[in-house]
């Protein structure tokens, strides 16, 4: 199989003028990233795109200089490509946090971000901050991702109730992101796909107004083309209100898939172009 079936979209939602959240999907290469920008004046749309191209050539660069040996198991959290997305955050997080330090009206900009490798039988997942990844198998939704944020903490040490989570005022406050400091400490696991498995990249402009069962309900009718997915997610989200942008990532796992150099190689020329 030569390219996966995905499919991306992103709103800047009712209320926000401008839309600071980016994505990027390469399902020739299996290669998914979306990123969620802040900062004032422009900063925050500058924070995502610096993110998503960064670690989309950082990976691009990988695939075609790297061997493309396969994982020993894809429940172990540290496979070839893990090292390959940690890399890639780490360069997305100096970047950005280079081009805040330098130049005053980008001071405190940064971005929060998920990127995910699918290969074979296995998804490959990091993220730094509250964009989330999902899963729906067999009818039943998933989250694969922890938000680092304020309010993750409070539900993990059961000082709050998930549905308090859900109405605090505090749920937007991030305890990580790309380039807010010199270093950044990202989140990677491995998971084992199979055929049928459909996967969610979104960023928090969607889980904010929607519930999980709402967002499994829609992936569930529309998951089969994630085209028509992507869409319904980002209507509903704008139905619910719109209050902040919205960007969403649906890709179909299949086990078939296998990213060759031969792919790499001519993304890798045709980002060099642009």
């Amino acid at each position: 199989m030569t390219k996966l079936t995905m499919a991306g979209l992103t709103d800047p939602g009712r209320l926000r003028p401008e839309n600071e959240d980016c994505i990027a999907l390469y399902p020739e290469i299996g290669l998914v990233v979306l990123a969620d920008g802040m900062g004032g004046h422009n900063a925050g749309e500058v924070a995502s795109r610096m993110a998503v191209d960064v670690m989309t050539r950082y990976c691009v660069d990988a695939f075609v200089t790297e061997p493309l040996n396969p994982a020993p198991a894809a429940t172990e959290p540290c496979v070839a490509e893990a090292g390959t997305l940690r890399g890639a955050i780490e360069a997305a997080n100096t970047a950005i946090h280079e081009m805040a330090h330098h130049n005053p009206e980008y001071a405190g900009m940064g971005a929060t971000v998920v990127v995910a490798l699918l290969q074979d039988d296995r998804l490959c997942i990091g993220h730094v901050g509250d964009s989330r990844l999902y899963r729906l198998r067999a009818g039943r939704l998933e989250l694969l991702t922890e938000d680092h944020s304020v309010v993750q903490e409070l539900l993990n040490r059961g000082l709050i109730t998930p549905e308090e989570a859900r109405q605090s005022v505090s749920k937007n406050l991030v305890t990580r992101a790309l380039g807010v400091d010199a270093r950044v400490q990202s989140d990677l696991r491995a998971v084992a796909t199979e055929a049928g498995d459909v996967y969610l990249l979104c960023s928090d402009g969607l889980n904010d107004v929607l519930t999980d069962a709402e967002i499994g309900r829609l992936l569930a009718a529309h998951g089969a083309d994630p085209t028509a997915a992507a869409r319904q997610l980002v209507t509903a989200a704008n139905e619910a209100g719109g209050p902040d942008n919205i960007s969403v990532i649906v890709a179909r796992a299949d086990p078939r898939f296998r990213r060759t150099r031969k792919a790499a190689q001519k993304l890798q020329s045709e980002l060099e172009n642009v």
